[in-house]
């Protein structure tokens, strides 16, 4: 988990993919391996004996009520380039703005003491001061901030430049990190709070237990092409964007995928 904020994290899943085809050609070809490999088993310890803390445990047989994530789950699309986990505080944040805007007016820094974030245990998405662009998309505290000041989360919030804003710098200082024991690092299940505590007393606060994206909250498809337009402008004039929106609408209709891919 250490690469997840680096640009190497692509080749582990790259690698995990050939291991996996190499695998299924393995065997087709009549190969065979240990079939308790996933067991702890005296003599064959399988995961266990490299990872003390392994503890494998059965599967229940499912009663007629039950219903496996996988059964129901859909896609969760991103608004924004960053973390998954960074959408429930980013949606708490941007609600928690609003209250405070109604409250004093504008956005006022000054008046807000301290910052409290309720989120799930989580190391490597703990991130108080991130100093890179990767970092920054790995940060429940930065995502946090960056939503309260700017009122939206995109692709310029991580540059650089807006990373080391001394406003934004300012606000992740106010920062207070909290674990509730309700608040499971779990993607069906997890939270983000943001609680404004500020200098006069007053408590604000936003939560979010499904953000705009999340499969039971899903995005429309203004919302999809908006995205799109957004990050596409970025490297692709505008005529070439609006004809890839046509194609990818009328994908069943095209006779090669190169049309597609010359738009690219």
């Amino acid at each position: 988990m250490a690469n997840a904020a680096t640009q190497a994290k692509p080749l582990h899943i790259g690698n995990a993919t050939r291991l996996g085809f190499e695998a299924a050609l393995l065997a087709a070809r009549g190969m065979e391996a240990n079939p308790l490999i996933l067991d702890d088993i005296p003599g064959c310890s399988g995961f266990s004996a490299f990872y003390s803390i392994y503890q494998p445990k059965p599967l229940s047989t499912p009663s007629d009520h039950h219903e496996f994530l996988l059964e129901k789950q859909d896609i969760a699309f991103k608004r924004f380039p960053a973390h998954l986990g960074m959408h429930w505080v980013v949606d708490a944040a941007l609600s928690v703005r609003n209250l405070f805007i109604n409250y004093a007016g504008s956005f006022l820094p000054s008046l807000i003491r301290t910052i409290v974030l309720k989120i799930p245990v989580s190391k490597y998405i703990n991130r108080p001061f991130p100093s890179s662009e990767h970092q920054a998309r790995h940060s429940f505290q930065f995502n946090a901030c960056i939503a309260l000041l700017d009122g939206e989360v995109g692709l310029s919030s991580f540059t650089e430049s807006s990373i080391h804003r001394p406003e934004l710098r300012e606000l992740l200082h106010k920062v207070v990190v909290e674990h509730p024991e309700d608040n499971v690092a779990n993607f069906d299940k997890m939270y983000g709070e943001v609680a404004l505590l500020l200098h006069s007393g007053d408590v604000l606060t936003g939560k979010c237990d499904t953000f705009y994206g999340h499969w039971r909250k899903p995005l429309s498809k203004e919302s999809l092409l908006k995205k799109f337009r957004s990050n596409a402008s970025h490297v692709l004039p505008e005529e070439k964007i609006e004809t890839i929106i046509t194609m990818v609408d009328n994908l069943e209709n095209l006779s090669d995928s190169s049309q597609l891919a010359c738009s690219l």
